[in-house]
């Protein structure tokens, strides 16, 4: 078996290289090691699904015979998206289940999503199973297993939540992921044209990296948006949670400005509601909810630390700049990029404007996508702390996770990476010239820790 890897359990999953971090024997383990942990809680059935990765059906079977070896009695749903995993843990009664993907990772990753009560884990929680699978001390049982397809249930589910107004066109770029052809299903059941890039499953993701965020993975849907003339374009990534939106100019649109077109249309029936974004949003979205007669609340990035948040305080919607868009209200309370796709058409479909011209209201910045920056996981949490140290001793910071350092006419953000060996940085600015400026400001120490502590 491989070793046990601690590095590989995150903030909010675990992720590692196939037949480097783990193995199908080390996932027989950290089957046998969730289901201790589910077992404390009182839990006696799992949930299982995976992703199109080429290692996740034998995952799978082996995290199958890890949980059923500690008595557990499990249920397949076999290969679905993400949130087709989430709908059924909610619709049939799921208190436990593990997704296994690596999201938008490379081929080569893997990775295992947890859910334990309403929502999936993270913080002590993900730590709390790498130590009983060290200990290596769990019940002993016989559970059974057993097979059921959801999918038909989830779109009969989604279909009835949203109606299109008027027929619009669309193209989905699926990312070769697990949500492309079902995502397309379900807008063209609903009444739209469907253009289909890359919406065939394949885990190899043979004509782009599965991260709709990033400018470059979308430059197919970006043109294919222009020359089919469609109304606007989504992308998803790999395990179908995350979605990208690309207006009918061929714009890639940021996740803070498709949550505020979200929000807006949720506020017009919902005054007063609670919308939560993360640390790597613009002022003007929170601005713009609170215009717009929501409470806006900025939160730690992360999955599971959003849903978590919004389940505290109640929040309609919440959501993040890497494309996770939380839906509470109305929905079930959890990210879904085919959710998405389908409500940001109703949103178009009743419209008497472009998606385009949505925001066309919002003052003219400068800003950066998030920018990524290699740093050693050794080292990541140091240079981080380091910054937080430097920057509140010259600006005032926002420290919840890393150091948003607010300069008056814009500002910036380095914090780490939870998913990979890199620091993520976000910056704007009221001129380019200004931007510029604030990112020399705190990059150029950035790099040097990194240079200094041999990253």
């Amino acid at each position: 078996m491989k070793t046990i890897n601690r590095q590989i359990f995150r903030a909010y999953d675990i992720r590692g290289i196939v037949d480097q971090d783990f193995d199908a024997q080390w996932v027989r383990e950290f089957g046998r090691a969730c289901g201790a942990f589910f077992a404390r809680r009182g839990a006696t059935r799992a949930l299982l699904g995976h992703d199109c990765r080429a290692s996740s059906p034998a995952y799978q079977q082996a995290m199958a015979q890890g949980l059923t070896a500690t008595g557990l009695d499990v249920v397949y749903l076999d290969q679905v998206s993400t949130p087709v995993f989430y709908f059924a843990a909610r619709h049939l009664g799921f208190d436990a289940g593990v997704m296994i993907t690596a999201s938008h990772n490379p081929s080569e990753y893997n990775g295992f999503k947890v859910w334990s009560g309403r929502s999936t884990i993270h913080g002590q929680d993900v730590l709390d199973i790498h130590d009983l699978m060290v200990a290596g001390e769990y019940p002993v049982g016989a559970g059974l297993t057993s097979c059921h397809d959801i999918l038909p249930t989830y779109r009969q589910d989604l279909l009835s939540r949203v109606t299109l107004a008027r027929p619009l066109k669309v193209v989905v770029d699926g990312g070769n992921g697990a949500a492309g052809d079902l995502t397309a299903d379900i807008l063209e059941a609903a009444g739209a044209e469907v253009i289909r890039l890359y919406c065939e499953p394949d885990g190899s993701f043979p004509n782009h990296h599965p991260d709709p965020v990033v400018e470059a993975n979308m430059e197919d849907l970006k043109a294919t948006v222009v020359a089919m003339g469609a109304d606007f374009g989504v992308g998803l990534d790999g395990d179908g949670d995350r979605i990208g939106a690309v207006d009918e100019t061929g714009r890639l649109m940021y996740g803070d400005q498709l949550l505020a077109i979200y929000a807006r249309d949720l506020l017009r029936d919902l005054p007063g509601a609670g919308v939560v974004a993360d640390v790597k949003c613009s002022p003007l979205l929170f601005r713009d909810v609170e215009a717009h007669g929501g409470k806006a609340e900025m939160c730690v990035t992360g999955h599971s630390i959003v849903k978590d948040r919004m389940i505290e305080t109640g929040a309609a919607i919440g959501g993040e700049m890497s494309g996770h868009m939380f839906f509470f209200h109305g929905y079930h309370g959890f990210d879904d990029a085919t959710f998405g796709a389908l409500k940001l058409a109703g949103i178009v479909s009743r419209a008497d404007r472009p998606l385009s011209a949505f925001l066309a209201d919002w003052p003219t910045v400068y800003n950066t996508p998030e920018i990524r920056m290699d740093c050693a996981e050794t080292i990541k949490f140091e240079v981080v702390a380091r910054a937080q140290a430097y920057f509140k001793a010259r600006y005032s910071v926002i420290d919840m996770d890393g150091a948003r350092v607010e300069f008056g006419d814009g500002w910036g953000l380095v914090r780490a990476s939870n998913t990979q060996g890199a620091l993520v940085l976000r910056f704007e600015a009221e001129s380019q010239a200004r931007l510029d400026e604030i990112r020399q400001i705190m990059e150029t120490p950035i790099r040097g820790w990194i240079k200094e502590l041999g990253g």
